[in-house]
């Protein structure tokens, strides 16, 4: 049944008693005795990101940038890899439920991620997920036995990671690295070479003029670049949760990366 407000923080706790039989016993436990451990671990608060899905015996890894984030309120958040999502979700004992109302952008992504994105959607949407949660991995199984898997994420460094570019969609050609000692930042604009002066303080990035590569390319992958150089000559505030990177220039242009496992 739902359990109250107070209830609503979910922890999953573990409870295991053994009985081994004597022949089988490792230790001094005498035969017939039991011993019982409790874990308890929070699942609601914490980043997951999203490592794989398990359907039919099959286990597919995820995209970079999938991620699952649950509160107390019961909202859900996350990303399926390329769209992300939010709806509601309720806390059932051990099991969760998401609601099946849940909003979702509606990019165009590689057909293999799309693939991933709606098998993942219909896994969250079975019924009563079982869960399981030990040593920071969470574990949804589903009625039918498939599962999704989950580890906590931490936030990734904004220095000395490669940040690929996911918004503007450039197929994972672009990409961007900081260098804390050198101040600067490069990488790939998806077809020419970039780099620049960074110098970041107080959650703000002021970034130089970019010293390019001239090369011509295919028409999406230049009109991709033209975007990611609007976050140049200028500032642009940056916020990193887990393994997203979301840069936002002065003038409004958006650029969302993650950093690769």
């Amino acid at each position: 049944m739902y359990r109250q407000k107070q209830q609503q923080r979910m922890t999953l706790t573990a409870l295991a008693v053994l009985v081994v039989p004597l022949a089988a016993a490792c230790g001094s436990e005498k035969a017939g005795t039991g011993s019982a451990t409790a874990e308890t671990e929070p699942v609601t608060g914490i980043r997951w990101t999203i490592d794989s899905l398990t359907v039919d015996g099959a286990t597919h890894r995820a995209p970079d940038g999938a991620d699952l984030t649950l509160d107390e309120d019961g909202r859900a958040t996350g990303s399926y890899g390329c769209n992300l999502f939010k709806g509601r979700v309720t806390f059932e004992g051990d099991r969760i439920r998401f609601g099946g109302d849940r909003e979702t952008t509606l990019r165009a992504c590689p057909e293999k991620i799309m693939d991933f994105e709606s098998a993942v959607a219909r896994a969250l949407g079975d019924g009563a997920l079982k869960t399981d949660v030990s040593d920071g991995r969470l574990t949804l199984t589903t009625g039918s036995g498939d599962t999704v898997r989950l580890s906590r994420t931490e936030d990734s460094p904004l220095y000395g990671t490669r940040w690929t570019v996911t918004t503007p969609a450039l197929g994972s050609r672009a990409h961007l690295t900081f260098d804390k000692e050198e101040g600067t930042v490069a990488g790939s604009l998806g077809c020419n070479q970039v780099n620049a002066d960074a110098t970041v303080r107080d959650g703000v990035i002021t970034l130089g003029v970019p010293g390019m590569t001239r090369m011509m390319c295919e028409d999406s992958l230049m009109a991709g670049e033209r975007a990611l150089t609007k976050l140049f000559n200028g500032t642009a505030s940056y916020r990193i949760e887990g393994r997203n990177l979301t840069l936002t220039s002065e003038n409004g242009a958006g650029v969302r990366a993650v950093a690769l496992r």
